[in-house]
């Protein structure tokens, strides 16, 4: 007497869409009604989104497969905690649909929304796709039908949409807000209060939505600022709608309703990596972008900011210019590269707004990574120990002030970085920087010579002081120069390494 294996069955993973049983998919229906199996989630002693959405089109003769959660908060007498309760739900789950699948039944698993976003599904896919048949269909997820309850584009041209969940820390839901354009916020529940203080802090709150039981007969929507984390039931997301599409009068209330500020920004220097969220964030509020040709030209464009381009050596101007524009309601970021406290913009406008007429107009800094510590990485760490930051523009100091600065950091035996250490007109200061460092340090002193570091141009050279050549020296280049106890070495991985030891024999 022989026997046969009956061929394994197909799982299925059905989105059921957010609720409203006429958005399933004609796709999503015919794998329903044909499948043996339908298994669904549910809280403890609760009932069934998924299953109450799709029943219509059960047959009589289909088996059932109710997967009730163990629990559905982190509160749990597991001694795993809420994890190792989940862990032990999913395999026992998968060990219940295996036996079906290994008898040749296909199994069909509806999931709300999508299954493959923010799904039960997708865990229980991970442990038996590898031995079975699978197929997803996709569902819509409530993250585009929020938007259009709200009847608010999520994003256009070339924006950019996150999808955030509500269970991040507010520091980390403030982070994600300030680096996009736009945004769905799921897994409110709870976390509605956290959710609403970090969209007021990332400064989109004024035009974010709440969306409540979405595609359901009882959906509704209000704006967030009147929505109260106790009223508000599990089936509830935020959304921040596309920028460009708010009009005019909401972007208007938006940028003069909490009055008008400067805040200094700290681009980094050279590469977009190197700039800070919360830079990121400020200039993504602000209505007016001001600083040198340069480094507004760094900044994303974005719909209804305005952009106020400079030359390098008016920075009074420039800080006399943001100030005003704030004083009429205007939220006003001044660029600069690297640590606007550092050589950069923050001083010219403190300076400038330390007069009656702008003393009241709010101005904050926001730091940015220095041009010293970028140079500095390149290469190990030449600023590991006391270090010091010089500029030898004398612009607007005289020579003699940057000279004397040079020998105190020399004659004190620090390494230092040198800001601005030449242009096209002024040169011959590097050829003095060199001459007043070697009356101090030994001729091979190391001497890091970085030029566009963070740009495509980016060039590296480590040498000593004895072969410094100053003639290699211009606007975009940064110089750092060794102390007795700079040390180098090379590593068979990255080369010539650099640092300035913490430690003196």
């Amino acid at each position: 007497m022989s026997t046969t294996t009956p061929e394994k069955g197909t799982l299925i993973g059905v989105g059921v869409g957010p609720g409203d049983p006429e958005l399933l998919t004609l796709k999503a229906v015919a794998a329903i009604h044909s499948a043996d199996v339908i298994a669904y989630h549910a809280r403890p002693n609760g009932s069934s989104t998924a299953r109450s959405i799709a029943e219509g089109h059960f047959r009589e003769d289909q088996q059932l497969e109710l997967l009730e959660y163990p629990v559905t908060t982190g509160i749990t007498e597991h001694p795993g905690g809420y994890a190792g309760a989940m862990a032990d739900f999913y395999t026992e789950a998968a060990a219940r649909l295996r036996a079906h699948l290994d008898a040749g039944r296909a199994v069909a698993v509806l999931a709300l929304g999508d299954p493959m976003l923010y799904s039960s599904f997708q865990h229980l896919h991970r442990m038996l796709a590898d031995d079975y048949p699978t197929q997803v269909i996709p569902g819509i997820p409530s993250v585009t039908a929020a938007a259009d309850l709200i009847e608010q584009p999520l994003a256009e041209e070339t924006e950019i949409l996150s999808i955030i969940p509500g269970t991040l820390s507010k520091n980390e839901l403030v982070a994600a807000l300030g680096v996009c354009d736009s945004a769905v916020v799921m897994k409110l529940g709870r976390n509605f209060d956290k959710v609403k203080e970090a969209m007021i802090e990332a400064g989109v709150a004024r035009r974010a939505y709440v969306a409540i039981r979405v595609g359901m007969s009882d959906q509704r929507q209000l704006p967030l600022l009147d929505a109260e984390g106790s009223e508000l039931p599990y089936f509830s997301v935020a959304v921040v709608p596309s920028k460009t599409a708010s009009s005019a009068a909401n972007a208007q209330e938006e940028s003069e309703g909490t009055g008008g500020e400067v805040v200094v920004v700290g681009l980094g220097p050279g590469s977009d990596r190197w700039t800070t969220p919360e830079a990121t964030l400020v200039l993504s509020q602000a209505t007016d972008i001001v600083g040198y040709s340069t480094y507004v030209k760094r900044v994303p464009e974005r719909p209804g900011q305005r952009r106020h381009l400079s030359d390098n050596k008016v920075e009074a101007e420039r800080a006399a210019m943001a100030l005003d524009m704030a004083k009429c309601g205007r939220r006003v970021a001044v660029v600069s590269s690297g640590d606007p406290g550092v050589f950069a913009m923050a001083a010219a406008v403190l300076e400038t707004a330390d007069d009656d007429q702008w003393r009241d107009v709010p101005v904050r800094v926001v730091p940015g990574m220095t041009a010293a510590q970028a140079v500095a990485s390149r290469v190990g760490a030449p600023l590991g120990h006391d270090f010091g930051m010089i500029s030898l523009s004398d612009r607007l100091k005289p020579f003699e002030v940057v000279e004397k600065r040079i020998r105190a950091l020399a004659g004190a035996d620090m390494a230092f970085a040198v800001y601005n250490p030449a242009s096209k007109e002024r040169r011959w200061q590097v050829a003095r920087l060199k001459e007043i460092v070697a009356e101090y340090q030994a001729p091979a002193t190391p001497v890091i010579v970085a030029r566009a570091v963070g740009s495509e141009q980016e060039s590296v050279t480590i040498t000593t002081l004895e072969a410094f050549d100053p003639d290699v020296v211009d606007m975009r280049t940064m110089v750092i120069m060794g102390a007795s106890t700079t040390r180098t070495y090379v590593s068979p991985v990255f080369g010539p390494r650099v640092f300035t030891s913490r430690r003196y024999e």
